[in-house]
């Protein structure tokens, strides 16, 4: 049994998850943006939300690629010229990777006590905006139990 085009059909699946991750945190970077500047939180810290949620979801759909590359690369039998074009991409998107981290966390990568994962960045900021419309709905809360501010 042939098993290569097994993993190549599992390199295009990654390929596909890789994609869909970063149009879905495009998606997600929008709407937390969004109702970050709907709570009133300001356009900086908009912004802010934006620009992390969506180096996030670049940073996890990079990190899925990369895998999907390497799979790619193992299984098939490439000329030299293959393996050198595909460690290119793959040497691009990891310091495209590693220069969207440095950006989302302000500190180099193996300065780092722990390290950050894409999908855990992505996950804290979808923790932050919960609790701030959380926070907001006690305050709102509040306010209307005492029969004053607006609603």
């Amino acid at each position: 049994m042939d098993i290569e085009p097994v993993f190549t059909t599992v390199a295009v699946v990654f390929e596909v998850i890789g994609a869909v991750s970063m149009c879905v945190g495009f998606v997600i970077a929008v709407v937390l943006g969004m109702r970050a500047l709907r709570r009133g939180d300001g356009g900086q810290a908009a912004f802010q939300t934006l620009r992390t949620t969506l180096g996030a979801a670049i940073l996890l759909g990079l990190e899925v690629l990369v895998a999907a590359d390497l799979i790619r690369t193992i299984t098939s039998k490439p000329s030299l010229e293959d393996a050198l074009i595909l460690g290119l991409i793959v040497l691009i998107r990891t310091v495209l990777s590693m220069s969207i981290q440095i950006e989302i966390e302000g500190v180099l990568p193996w300065r780092r006590a722990l390290l950050t994962s894409g999908g855990q960045v992505l996950g804290e900021q979808i923790a932050r905006d919960r609790a701030a419309d959380a926070a907001r709905s006690n305050v709102t809360g509040t306010r209307r139990r005492r029969g004053g501010g607006r609603a």
